[in-house]
């Protein structure tokens, strides 16, 4: 599915361009941003790199991954970034992650971002499962989650490398029929 576009009340997913290297590493670069996430924080070439990996997976066949912009509806400026993932080893499954600039954090954007990219995978993509990791200390992301219907299903051990140490992830879920049964489909 290319191009990639969906809307609700205040914000939008579009495909991302090379014009918006700066706004990305504005998220990708920000130690405040990246603290809960499996990376520190790029450098403006590495999110140049990203950018135009994504760039090109959009229009991979088949196309297994969804690294979209995440934009205010009124203004059209990019204030996230979100990604969904098929997996390989999960049939109708992908991974879903998201990240939002820290001075729009607060806002209910992270939910409103979540449910967008669920609906991508459930409406568009007709998927059965998606799933995402947050870090143990990362609450604000269990209650955006969790907000949105997705299921905490439990602990991956120390799942992710950053800043030489070993951390844990918390795994949430959500199914296709709780998707559909919490009326949240478009």
């Amino acid at each position: 599915m290319y191009p990639v576009e969906r809307s609700s009340a205040h914000l939008g997913l579009r495909e991302l361009t090379p014009d918006d290297v700066d706004a990305v590493h504005a998220i990708y670069g920000s130690a405040e941003a990246t603290e809960h996430l499996s990376f520190e924080p790029r450098t403006r070439d590495q999110v140049e790199q990203i950018v135009a990996r994504s760039i090109n997976a959009a229009t991979a066949t088949p196309r297994t991954e969804y690294a979209l912009a995440v934009v205010k509806r009124d203004t059209a400026e990019l204030i996230g970034f979100g990604r969904l993932a098929t997996d390989p080893h999960q049939q109708r499954g992908a991974t879903m992650g998201f990240a939002l600039r820290p001075d729009v954090w607060g806002r209910g954007y992270g939910v409103e971002t979540v449910r967008l990219l669920l609906s991508v995978g459930f409406d568009d993509l007709g998927l059965h499962r998606i799933w995402g990791a947050r870090s143990p200390l990362n609450e604000a992301s269990a209650r955006t989650m969790a907000a949105v219907g997705m299921v905490e299903e439990g602990t991956i051990r120390e799942h992710v490398l950053k800043a030489g140490k070993w951390r844990d992830s918390i795994v949430h879920a959500i199914l296709d029929r709780e998707w559909r049964s919490a009326g949240t489909s478009s």
